[in-house]
């Protein structure tokens, strides 16, 4: 009988502690793909929806919250900025595109978020991928009631073309707070994997006059989404020194998306805590091996003797508890794997629900190799002291 088959049976007699062992040692694999390459790809997809902007302008207060706010849809406003202050950024030179966000409510948990129609038809959220209205829709004319629903938002509301709405005042949907306003939507955005995909568009002047909306707000929006001109290199720099530093009634968050990725890299101490975690978690399964191994060992010193004297080398008897380790080692791997797919595409659907942000599972990241590696390796050490302990068995002493 070969050593793969007796490996292979020996993990068959200890079914029950060869499951237990494999299934810690799964969830040390899950932890470290969730928490080092599901991480990474988060961090990439968050700056890769940044909708084509180069940086956002909003009213003076937090950088992220206004990305978060005006980008992401995520947060509350931190505050007004003023109509002028939109326009003054728009006729600035190294702008080639300015596009003003208003919010402040909501349908049935929706956000509506007020802008120009232009946004909607000219600006390319990636290189050469513009918004596109499904079917026979069109964007919303300036002014109107009309609305355009983004392809996740009226799958979750069951609204389309034609059907009718009223607002109501917030962005927490409260059944008391209705607006007497009645919208229309005339188009549905064909999906873009964006945060574009979550909300309702509106024209701008809808937010700004909404009835019981303060007078303030008839002249101020939440922020401006920012594009520069190809060949103005320093126009962030500019920029920044003119609100973020000479300044005092705006911020400027430049570039666009690095403050998210700031946010990331302060959590980088919960992801470390999680990977050790998933290490500790690994090394706990593989003295469970080693364990479990050494005792199977010990009590098959006799069939070990009996290969030994029809002629097995020390060598063979010395692989069959390696195989049966790295056996458990690769139980865990598969497992590892399905734990990852399982948990992965369930994150991944509630970070799409929740932001809009498409998220892949298998983008290419070094986690891919280097866990499954890493758990190889265990595996085979965990092997060895049960195999060392099968190759000094002393054949005279148990025949």
């Amino acid at each position: 009988m070969s050593p793969l088959r007796i490996a292979l049976k020996g993990l068959k007699n200890r079914a029950l502690s060869s499951s237990v062992t494999a299934g810690s040692m799964a969830l040390s694999v899950c932890l470290l793909l969730l928490v080092w390459g599901f991480k990474a790809e988060a961090e990439r997809s968050f700056a890769a929806a940044d909708g084509g902007f180069d940086a956002v302008l909003g009213p003076r207060g937090s950088k992220l919250q206004i990305v978060l706010n005006a980008l992401y849809h995520l947060d509350d406003s931190p505050g007004l900025m003023r109509w002028s202050d939109y326009e003054q950024i728009k006729a600035n030179p190294v702008i080639a595109e300015a596009y003003p966000i208003a919010v402040g409510d909501n349908y049935r948990g929706v956000r509506l978020v007020g802008t120009v129609p232009e946004y909607l038809q000219d600006h390319e959220y990636r290189e050469g991928q513009g918004f596109e209205i499904a079917d026979t829709g069109r964007v919303f004319a300036a002014g109107k009631l009309e609305a355009v629903v983004g392809s996740q938002a009226a799958k979750q509301l069951q609204i389309g073309e034609g059907d009718t709405f009223h607002p109501y005042h917030g962005l927490q949907y409260d059944v008391n707070a209705r607006h007497a306003e009645l919208y229309t939507v005339v188009g549905v955005l064909e999906p873009t994997g964006t945060p574009a995909d979550r909300v309702i568009w509106i024209p701008v002047a809808g937010i700004q006059n909404m009835s019981g909306h303060a007078a303030a707000a008839a002249n101020s929006v939440s922020a401006t989404l920012l594009k520069f001109h190809p060949g103005a290199r320093a126009a962030g720099f500019q920029l920044d020194m003119l609100y973020n530093k000479q300044g005092d009634r705006m911020t400027l968050a430049w570039p666009a998306s690095q403050s998210v990725l700031r946010l990331f890299n302060k959590l980088g101490w919960f992801d470390l805590a999680l990977r050790a975690i998933a290490v500790l978690v690994a090394i706990i399964a593989a003295a469970g091996v080693t364990a479990t191994l050494y005792n199977s060992m010990s009590e098959r010193q006799r069939d070990i003797a009996v290969w030994r004297a029809l002629g097995a080398r020390r060598r063979v008897v010395f692989s069959i508890a390696t195989l049966e380790s790295l056996g458990i080692a690769i139980l865990g791997l598969l497992g590892g794997f399905l734990l990852y797919l399982t948990a992965g595409f369930a994150l991944a659907e509630f970070v799409r629900e929740r932001a809009g942000v498409m998220l892949e599972l298998f983008a290419p990241n070094p986690a891919f190799w280097a866990v499954p590696l890493g758990v190889l390796v265990i595996g085979f050490l965990a092997g060895l002291a049960p195999a060392l302990k099968a190759y000094t068995v002393d054949v005279t002493k148990h025949l």
